[in-house]
Parts: structure tokens; C-alpha cells; sequence
């Protein structure tokens, strides 16, 4: 029995830190699409959510069938789909991409790395006890490492714009909602099910804007080719390893192992745009490593 739980958690732990690669690769992608092509945020997540969302349904169909319906045959099952795709889906990646677009994606990391703090805070508060001793060295380990990786260690430059501040806040409370909220949904049916509709639903305020409204953003095949890696790689794949990993480690171990989206950012930036890289950095993802086999002991003892 303790062998299957210690192959859970290590397959867990494997998910989320490839989902979170995945994540920083999309947000590198993303971030160029912004500044080469000069896309709306809202128009990049409107495409995200509606191709990816239909490309695992239609996934999910070949595979499986009807079976990718059952969610719609309970309720209570649908109406936390629905808030989901919401309040879930819909806010992690409109207001990370939103914070990008008005600040800059190290700024943007380093705030979507609060929702570690805010999953602490619900739980703690839901199961009225204080957090664990092992989940309060992890998050100060991985807030730490985050900061030094987006800023070089430099408390000057975290300079924020309101609206920057704003998105960057709120990107970290969607990533604590959409972490904790299908958590339910997931030990009932395949994630991609789970991940297909919300996606779907969380894209339909979107989805007038999606395909009439481009605001002037001239449709080039080396554009739409970036824009389908995002959706494929940074989207599907991203919320399906992510999402997975809630079925077999707990939402602040998620969380906490989030953090290896910056340094997925810093590794790309160096060998992709040649930036150089400082011990400042080095130490950041050092520090993020660490919180690795933190939580990896987290769950033996």
C-alpha cells in the first residue's frame, strides 16, 4: 500500500512539473506573439480556449464516445463544470496573459506564483487548522526562487504599472481557483473530459471576438503557426498534465511545483535569445528545485 502511494505522488509530481514547463514555454510564445505581432490577450485566449477545449473533445469522442457526456448527466457534476470554465479556466489564462501585456512576463510570473499563498490560506481556513510547517518553508522557497529567477535579484525593477499589478494579482487567485475547484471532477471523470469542457465553456464569452474581431491583426500563416503550438503544447497538454496531477498529490503540492514555470522561462530565454545567465538566476532555480524534494518528503512523513 505505501508503495502505491509513493507511485502516486512521484506520478504526480512528474505531471505538474511537466505541465508547468509546458506553461513557461507557452508563455514564452505567447509573450513573442505580443510583442512581434502586436495580438490582443483577449484574442490569444479566445483562440487558446475554443481550439483546444474542441481538439480534446473531439479527442475524447474518437476514444471514448458518448462517454465524454456523462458529466452533463449529473446536476451538481455540470454546474461545477460550468463555474469552472468560468471562474476557473477563463481567469487563469485571460488575466496571466493580461498582466504580461501591461507589465512583462517576469513581473507576471512572479505574481501568478502567489496562488501557492492563496490555496495555503483556503485550506487552512476550510479545514481550520494552520498550514503545515513543510508547506510554509516550500512557498517562501518557491516565492523566493521566482523572484530572484524574474528579477535578477534586483528589488528596484519590479516596477508596476496599475493595471499591471491588477492582472498580476488576479492571475494568482485564478491559479489557487483553478487548482482547487475540479478537484472533484477529476477523481469522477478523465481529465480530458473535464478539461475539453471547461475550456469550451470558458471561451464562449470570447467566442464573438474570436472570429470577427481580430483588431487589425493581419492572419499569417507564421502567426497562426505560433498560435497552434500555444494552443497544442502550452494549452492542451499544459492543463492536462496540470490537472492530472490533482488526482494523485494535493493542491498546494501543485502549486508549489507551479514554480518551475520561470524556470522553464530563464532556461529558454538563455539558450533560445541568448541572454545570459547570472548567479542571481542560477540560485533562483536552485531554490525552486529545492522545493522538489521538499514536498517529495512532504509526502512520506
Amino acid at each position: 500500500m505505501q508503495t502505491t502511494t509513493n507511485n502516486h505522488s512521484a506520478k504526480g509530481i512528474f505531471y505538474v512539473v511537466l505541465g508547468a514547463i509546458l506553461w513557461g514555454v507557452s508563455g514564452t510564445i505567447a509573450q513573442y506573439v505580443f510583442t512581434t505581432y502586436h495580438a490582443s490577450p483577449v484574442w490569444v485566449v479566445g483562440v487558446r480556449l475554443f481550439f483546444a477545449g474542441s481538439f480534446l473533445i473531439i479527442w475524447s469522442l474518437i476514444t471514448d464516445g458518448a462517454k465524454v457526456l456523462q458529466i452533463f448527466k449529473n446536476r451538481h457534476d455540470t454546474i461545477i463544470l460550468i463555474l469552472f470554465g468560468l471562474l476557473g479556466m477563463m481567469p487563469s489564462q485571460l488575466c496571466y496573459f493580461s498582466a504580461v501585456n501591461y507589465s512583462n512576463a517576469p513581473t507576471a510570473t512572479v505574481l501568478q506564483n502567489l496562488g501557492p499563498l492563496f490555496i495555503i490560506i483556503y485550506v487552512a481556513i476550510i479545514s481550520s487548522k494552520l498550514p503545515r510547517r513543510i508547506d510554509t518553508i516550500s512557498i517562501v522557497i518557491a516565492l523566493l526562487g521566482t523572484f530572484m529567477l524574474a528579477t535578477n535579484g534586483h528589488f528596484d525593477q519590479l516596477a508596476l504599472t496599475p493595471r499591471g499589478l491588477f492582472w498580476g494579482v488576479m492571475a494568482g487567485v485564478a491559479t489557487a481557483v483553478y487548482t482547487l475547484m475540479p478537484r472533484h471532477l477529476l477523481r469522477k471523470y478523465d481529465a480530458r473530459f473535464v478539461i475539453g469542457w471547461a475550456m469550451l465553456i470558458g471561451g464562449l464569452p470570447f467566442l464573438y471576438n474570436t472570429f470577427t474581431n481580430t483588431g487589425g491583426l493581419p492572419l499569417t500563416p507564421d502567426l497562426l503557426f505560433w498560435v497552434a503550438i500555444i494552443v497544442v503544447v502550452g494549452t492542451v497538454f499544459t492543463y492536462y498534465f496540470y490537472l492530472s496531477s490533482l488526482k494523485y498529490i494535493s493542491a498546494t503540492t501543485t502549486g508549489m511545483l507551479g514554480a518551475f514555470e520561470p524556470l522553464t522561462a530563464t532556461i529558454l530565454a538563455v539558450t533560445v535569445l541568448g541572454t545570459p545567465l547570472t548567479s542571481v538566476e542560477l540560485i533562483g532555480g536552485a531554490l525552486i528545485l529545492l522545493t522538489t524534494f521538499i514536498q517529495a518528503l512532504g509526502t512520506k512523513y
